[in-house]
């Protein structure tokens, strides 16, 4: 793995077709491709495994906001990427639905 993937939030997904790094922008080099302006929330966990609508509770009221996201899970909790300029649109939308921040 590349060294420059490091930092508080680093997500590293190897398949046959491709290399998925997420980490922190500043710490990926100018000559790599890159979506920029990403912001993660943290949902808090650890959740079984076999837990039942998780993601969905997320994404539904995102979804009804008309706010594009981007899931990804660990074994003890989820995390959810939004655009800079959704975040805020995007805590509101998730705590009008029941969601709230720590």
């Amino acid at each position: 793995m590349p060294r420059w993937a490091k930092g508080t939030f680093v997500s590293i997904t190897a398949t046959a077709d491709e290399l998925s790094i997420m980490c922190p922008a500043e710490q990926v080099p100018a000559t790599i491709r890159a979506e920029r302006d990403w912001r993660v929330i943290k949902v808090i966990g650890p959740f079984l495994l076999d837990a039942v609508g998780v993601l969905a509770s997320l994404a539904a009221p995102l979804a009804k906001a008309d706010i594009s996201m981007l899931a990804v899970a660990t074994h003890d909790t989820d995390y959810v990427l939004v655009k800079a300029e959704a975040l805020a649109p995007a805590v509101a939308a998730l705590t009008r639905a029941g969601h709230h921040q720590v």
